[in-house]
């Protein structure tokens, strides 16, 4: 357990789920409590999920907390709810809704911080997942340490230890704890890797949770490294206001930014895509590599009038000197334009105002406005026809028919707005309107 997190006169609240981690967490710090010089109590969520089995969890873990004379903080959420309303999957749903209620504890200076129980064979199969899913290397940092949220703190003092440790340190105190059912439920992509996975790659290599852990460690090392090199290197490149003639610029550009074509070329390829991540991700957008690979495209090689669709709404255009991202789709769009979003199979994208999940395994699909040419295969039909005949059927006209979006994957296209398609094999679209 690493204490090097834990200060004197720390006021911590323990995520107790009460699962063996948790429970390891609680009982360890619980006797270290007064050397350490912290003032212990325990935090427990109901997520409204599993019915009476999750309400024997709470008693459970209220039952340990009064054993341990700590104060015990309880809420219930109803997960379920949560998540058909945002369009998260379960856990994702139960994942912000856990981390908002301790934020909600420590802004209400109830306490100082919170220690969730993560262990190094939750950092392995965190990164593992990360590969799995495309991740940038970032993405490899995995579970951090000590998250700072404005309100306080979240500490992770398991880290370093394995799932095994935990077990044998509860097993030789003689005390018990919940096993969630929900944990070998193989629809959960967590639990096909905790299960199937890594004990298969285990077999190549036995420390292979240990190296997964010490990836994160480097990743997350060389994200300070990063960090600081973007802001320094976004001062000279990231431009604000519009260029006037004779020179200089003039006006904010709010909500947009402009990049030097000609100094981003003259920097290294990994810089070229960091900081054209860094230019969006100031604005809110988050960038798949097929997205980035686009963009570092228009802007190294594009020609001046180019544009480029990009997720939440947002366009990228290439001027003669400058890519411009700023917020709105383009305006003299037309079914030239060649205006696309890289989606992932399986990943998320947006773009149209709509946002898209793809489910499968090959190579990404593009959301695109329709071309002159393509062809839709309508559930039930008798074969494909037109996306022009489909559009006047759907009395499209205008602008709007203009860009029309639609998703190909394969030489297919596998959805249409307004239309239903009939399915594709290997790759399964969830398609949700962006709300204004």
């Amino acid at each position: 357990m690493d204490v090097s997190l834990l200060k004197p006169g720390l006021r911590l609240a323990v995520g107790l789920s009460g699962g063996a981690d948790s429970v390891a967490l609680t009982r360890a710090l619980a006797e270290r409590a007064a050397e350490l010089g912290i003032v212990l109590s325990a935090a427990h969520l109901h997520h409204g999920l599993r019915g009476a089995e999750a309400d024997r969890d709470s008693e459970f873990a209220m039952d340990l907390a009064v054993t341990l004379r700590m104060p015990f903080h309880t809420f219930r959420v109803d997960v379920a709810a949560e998540a058909s309303a945002s369009g998260e999957t379960v856990e994702e749903a139960a994942r912000r809704l856990r981390y908002g209620w301790f934020r909600q504890l420590v802004g209400a200076r109830l306490v100082d911080a919170v220690a969730t129980a993560h262990t190094l064979d939750d950092q392995a199969e965190t990164v593992l997942g990360k590969f799995l899913r495309g991740a940038w290397t970032e993405g490899f940092s995995g579970i951090y340490p000590v998250v700072e949220f404005a309100e306080g703190r979240i500490v992770r003092p398991l880290l370093g230890t394995t799932r095994a440790q935990v077990e044998a340190y509860l097993n030789g105190l003689g005390q018990g704890w919940r096993e969630d059912g929900s944990n070998r439920d193989l629809a959960f992509t967590r639990n096909r890797i905790r299960r199937e996975l890594l004990p298969e790659l285990e077999k190549w290599n036995p420390r292979l949770k240990e190296h997964l852990a010490q990836m994160a460690e480097l990743a997350r090392d060389e994200e300070v490294w990063w960090d600081a090199e973007m802001a320094r290197l976004a001062s000279q490149l990231l431009l604000t206001g519009r260029p006037v003639r004779g020179g200089g610029r003039a006006g904010s550009d709010a909500g947009g930014v402009a990049i030097d074509v000609v100094r981003l070329a003259a920097q290294p390829v990994a810089v070229q895509r960091r900081l054209l991540r860094y230019a969006v991700g100031g604005m809110g957008v988050s960038l798949g590599f097929e997205a980035t690979e686009s963009l570092r495209e228009l802007a190294i090689g594009g020609r001046a009038g180019q544009k480029l669709a990009l997720p939440g709404a947002f366009t990228a255009e290439r001027t003669p000197r400058e890519l411009r991202i700023s917020s709105g789709t383009p305006k003299a769009a037309s079914a030239e334009a060649g205006i696309e979003v890289a989606l992932p199979v399986p990943g998320d994208a947006e773009g149209f105002g709509w946002r898209f999940r793809a489910e499968g395994v090959g190579e990404p699909a593009v959301v695109r406005n329709w071309r002159a040419g393509d062809r839709v295969t309508l559930r039930h039909s008798s074969g494909p026809r037109k996306i022009k005949e489909v559009l006047e059927r759907l009395k499209v006209t205008g602008t709007a028919r203009a860009v029309w979006p639609v998703v190909a994957w394969r030489g297919q296209i596998v959805w249409m707005q307004g239309a239903d398609l009939a399915p594709v094999e290997g790759i399964l679209l969830s398609v949700q309107k962006i709300q204004s």
